[in-house]
Formats: C-alpha cells, sequence, structure tokens
C-alpha cells in the first residue's frame, strides 16, 4: 500500500466502467469510500476509467466520464481495480479487455467485479481456482464457460486477490472488507456505523422477502433451490427441517400465500429459463437438469407459467 505523509496507510482503488454498468453497485461502493476520506482525509484514492477513455453511460442513463488516462503508470499505482459491468453490459468481451486485465493481474493489484464483472474476470481466465459472486442471471453462464470457478449463490465472495460482488448491498459488503484490511480498524468501524443503517434501502425483493418470513421457511426455500434437478418429495422436504406435511404448508400459505408445490415448481421453471437464457444446454437437458420427468410435461408447465414454450425463450450470447 502507499503511505500517507501522518504514516496512515492510503488505498488506491481503480473503476474500470463498462457499458450499461450498474450505477446503484458503484455509487454504494464509492458512498463507501468517500465516508472513510470523510472520517480519515486521504485515506482513499479513487480513480475511474473506461476502455478509451471517453464518458460511459451507466445503466439509469446517466453518462460518468472517467477522471483518469488508462495509461501503464496510472495503473501500476492501483491496489485494486474493479470492474463495473451491469444487466446490460455487453457479454461479448472485446480481446483488449481481455489483454488489459491479464495486464493488471500480473500486477501486484487485487481485482474485483461488480454485478456481472465477473464475467469478464472469468473470460480472461483469471477466476480459474478462485470462488466468486456474480448476478443470478448470469450465474449459469458463467459455470459453463469457467468450469473451474467456484461460482457461489453468495452476493459478495472476498477470496484472496479477487473480490466479487452480485447485487448493490454486496457492493456495500465488498468495499466494507476492503476497508477492514486496507485501512485501521477504527476507520472502518467507523464507516460502517454511519452507514449500515441505510442498507435496507438495497435490498434485492427476495431479500426483503427473506426478512419476513421464519428461519424454518428460509430453510425449506434453501432446500428447495439446492435441489432442482432431483426434488425433495414433500415428506422430505418436511423431515428435514423437523416439521410435519401440514406444518410446512401452512408456513407456506400463511407467509408467502401458495403452497409449497407451487412455490418449489416455479423455483425449477425459473431455473430453467435461466439455463436456457443463459448456456447452450438443449431443451431435454434443461427440462432433466430442473427435475422434470419428461420433456412434453417440462413443456407444458413452462407454457403455463411464462405463456409462451421454452423453445420460444431468448438465448443471450455467450
Amino acid at each position: 500500500m502507499n503511505q500517507l505523509i501522518e504514516g496512515h496507510k492510503t488505498s488506491s482503488i481503480g473503476f474500470l466502467l463498462l457499458e450499461n454498468f450498474s450505477l446503484t453497485c458503484f455509487t454504494q461502493c464509492l458512498d463507501v469510500l468517500v465516508t472513510a476520506n470523510l472520517i480519515q482525509p486521504g485515506a482513499i484514492k479513487v480513480h475511474t476509467f473506461s476502455r478509451n477513455d471517453s464518458e460511459v453511460m451507466s445503466d439509469l442513463a446517466i453518462p460518468i466520464r472517467p477522471d483518469t488516462p488508462l495509461t501503464d503508470i496510472r495503473i501500476a499505482a492501483l491496489d485494486l481495480m474493479i470492474v463495473c459491468g451491469g444487466l446490460r453490459t455487453p457479454r461479448v468481451v472485446p480481446e483488449a479487455l481481455v489483454k488489459l486485465l491479464n495486464k493488471l493481474a500480473s500486477m501486484p493489484i487485487a481485482l474485483g467485479g461488480l454485478w456481472n464483472g465477473a464475467w469478464y474476470l472469468g473470460k480472461a481466465g483469471l477466476l480459474d481456482g478462485y470462488r466468486c459472486a456474480i448476478h443470478a442471471e448470469q450465474r449459469i453462464a458463467l459455470s459453463e464457460f469457467s468450469p473451474n470457478t467456484n461460482v457461489t449463490l453468495d452476493a459478495v465472495v472476498f477470496d484472496r486477490d479477487r473480490l466479487t460482488a452480485a447485487s448493490p448491498a454486496g457492493a456495500f459488503q465488498m468495499m466494507m472488507k476492503w476497508l477492514y484490511k486496507a485501512l485501521d480498524q477504527n476507520v472502518a468501524n467507523a464507516v460502517f456505523d454511519l452507514l449500515d443503517h441505510d442498507q435496507s434501502r438495497f435490498r434485492t425483493s427476495v431479500q426483503v422477502q427473506d426478512g419476513k418470513v421464519s428461519a424454518p421457511l428460509r430453510e425449506l426455500i434453501t432446500l428447495m433451490e439446492c435441489n432442482l434437478e432431483e426434488p425433495l418429495s414433500p415428506d422430505q422436504l418436511a423431515e428435514c427441517v423437523q416439521l410435519s406435511r401440514r406444518q410446512v404448508q401452512r408456513l407456506f400459505q400463511e407467509q408467502l400465500g401458495v403452497p409449497p408445490q407451487r412455490y418449489y415448481l416455479e423455483l425449477r421453471l425459473k431455473g430453467a429459463q435461466r439455463l436456457i437464457q443463459n448456456s447452450s444446454l438443449t431443451i431435454i437437458d434443461v427440462s432433466i437438469a430442473c427435475g422434470f420427468v419428461s420433456t412434453p410435461h417440462f413443456s407444458k408447465c413452462y407454457s403455463s407459467f411464462f405463456g409462451y414454450p421454452p423453445s420460444r425463450e431468448r438465448r443471450h450470447e455467450l
């Protein structure tokens, strides 16, 4: 790390903004870093970059003009470079970007990714042997493209010199983890105390929903999410949480307004949709992967839920 005159550590962080990057993830990180500088002036140096040094449009149609040219001298001064992606950021990764990321990886610089930033690190071969977080829409695609990467369900992963976050709330947590690593713990504690109360504004709908359900129901939902290919029977689900089938039925009906069988089916269908959109699997393979006994039955359920057959689902370019 670089050193300040007064002996405090300073951390130099760069944000590589890609087209349609998640502005909310980016500003969550900035909020943490600006607050750290308020508490300990000069603790953090922030630099914004774009691939061609020109203005970049965010996902909210707000343009950001980078403040630092992308030169060897500039990037060599960094401690951390974060790739800022977004839901509509193109997945096609130019060779120039791959070369840049590999150049960064050859330096003593930690690499990070926001939203789907892990996709670009993975495409550059920089996540082999690492755990990572990526937005749910692209977990399957990254798992298929980069089989040596441990693609997790977590909102944030801090694995050695790779930091990844899949959501705005994860971006906040990622930056906080970096502060605890890079700065004095008292400074990081002060930042956390000032900002953590605001995080409820940025929870995803799933997290908000989870906050309203009981612990046994959250456990049941997790069991369902982890067993899409071979769905657990109602009796198996009940046994896993040490409840009766009737109690399980009541939990879902009272807290989510749907029977457990319907909730489980919708999870499997949504998982199937992500597989079709984000992988090269055939419809038959997708139906098997999501626990359907036959392709016709899968197509019927899919059409009933989404309003069109799986064969008409849009596939993203890998």
